[in-house]
């Protein structure tokens, strides 16, 4: 068994405190009124101060409830203007340390997720090749149940209209705003919470019984809670496929609520997928290197490395599918979300591609490549670091707009989540052997040369 050792304890807690104070932090520098938005501006020397935000999709409404009557005396019209969008930048620059929780909480949460879809699909395919790395698995979706608490408290609090995260939880702004009303009967905030609750409790009641059945299949004598699991996964993919999706245009792409896509379900799956099949390929190196898992071989990275540069391209694949075909149909109300991504967020924006594409793509294409585990560990750390900023570009530019800055908000954020996420994965693995000796694949998956 694995022992929880105190270097990891003081690590995770360093990490969660230093988070912690960045994230306070965050919120203690935030700006209370329009006039400190104002001063914070004028203090970061932007020369865009007056910059036209009308493609901005999180507040593109609040520079509209300005529409007076034509007989209106137009300095008067130029003065609400102005005060609107005072307003508009003080909203963004609020809702940053508010965003800086948000990506963090939901990308750590999104790979815990992951790898419970990846554990889930090995289970309903009966693979042969990796049930020794399930208590892994097993571990990293640990962090599945407080990971979702922590993110439905934040969609809570989003409701409670203590932030301005999701425009259209406003009703000011949905009472001029056509669109959105048009999207009411779907966008609503009581509804929205009773989604994610669903999809919530589903995901944690397949999590809670996988493992049971997985634990007492080590002390059975015949399959019987083998075979639960393969019809419990099963069923499990086949719920998860629907909830993932709408919870990817619940809590993702509704913070832009006036763009839609159809591939977007499928591009966040591949985000957080390759994310967890990285994370369980990291966990595994570490292991192994500390003297566990004796019995994982090349021939297990290998395969690992294998998902982690095949889900890369399939990310690729969704990401430029996506690109692509709204950027060359050239509709204004589509080309807007990337306008805004690519004009304000160029360097996170081109950086995800080359963290995210190129640089996996052109060290795990070798074969020989996917059995070097500190090549591994490298492109891991990469590829993790590429998709946090992917969600990054997802959430932020709706949020924050402009006003963006990876600072001691984000920072804080992801150190806060890394250290919570390091121990509950740890100590969830430390609660059981690591071998799950009753799996009647476990010989196959011991024996396994590719």
């Amino acid at each position: 068994m694995y022992k929880l050792t105190n270097d990891i304890k003081i690590f995770s807690f360093s990490m969660m405190i230093i988070g912690f104070i960045g994230l306070a932090y965050g919120f203690y520098t935030a700006p209370h009124s329009i006039e400190e938005a104002k001063e914070i501006v004028a203090s970061q020397h932007h020369g865009d101060y007056n910059t036209d935000h009308s493609n901005d999709s999180n507040h593109i409404k609040m520079d509209k409830l300005n529409d007076y009557s034509s007989d209106s005396d137009h300095s008067t019209e130029n003065d609400e203007h102005s005060m609107s969008h005072d307003e508009h930048v003080y909203h963004q620059l609020s809702n940053r340390p508010w965003s800086a929780l948000y990506v963090a909480a939901i990308f750590f949460f999104l790979i815990s997720l992951g790898t419970l879809a990846f554990y889930a699909i090995q289970r309903a395919s009966q693979a042969g090749w990796s049930p020794i790395l399930f208590r892994v698995m097993e571990g990293i979706t640990g962090y599945l149940l407080p990971g979702s608490i922590i993110v439905f408290v934040i969609l809570v609090l989003c409701t409670m209209h203590l932030n301005h995260v999701f425009v259209w939880m406003d009703p000011e702004v949905v009472a001029h705003d056509k669109i959105i009303q048009a999207k009411s009967g779907y966008l609503d905030s009581k509804f929205f919470l009773a989604r994610a609750v669903f999809y919530i409790l589903g995901w944690n009641l397949y999590r809670f019984f996988s493992r049971k059945f997985s634990l007492a299949q080590d002390k059975s004598n015949d399959i019987s809670n083998h075979t639960k699991n393969f019809k419990l996964s099963a069923g499990f993919l086949a719920f998860f496929i629907v909830t993932e999706s709408m919870m990817s245009w619940d809590w993702i792409m509704s913070i832009d609520p006036h763009w839609f896509s159809t591939l977007f379900g499928w591009y966040v799956f591949a985000s957080m997928f390759v994310s967890g099949i990285t994370t369980i390929a990291l966990i595994t190196i570490y292991l192994k290197s500390k003297g566990y898992l004796e019995k994982v071989n090349n021939n297990h990275m290998h395969d690992l490395a294998k998902f982690m540069f095949g889900v890369s391209v399939f990310w690729a694949y969704l990401w430029f599918s996506q690109f692509m075909l709204i950027w060359y149909a050239n509709i204004p109300e589509e080309v807007v979300y990337f306008v805004a991504r690519i004009q304000d967020y160029s360097l996170p924006f081109w950086g995800m591609l080359v963290t995210n594409l190129i640089f996996p793509f052109l060290v795990l294409m070798n074969s020989d490549y996917k059995r070097v585990n500190w090549l591994i560990v490298m492109t891991g750390i990469v590829i993790l670091f590429g998709h946090y900023l992917d969600f990054y570009n997802m959430i932020m530019p709706g949020t924050v707009g402009d006003q963006w800055f990876i600072g001691i908000p984000e920072i804080g954020g992801i150190l806060f989540f890394m250290g919570l996420f390091i121990y509950v994965v740890f100590n969830t693995i430390s609660k059981v052997s690591l071998e799950p000796s009753g799996d009647p694949l476990l010989k196959e998956s011991e024996k396994f040369v590719y």
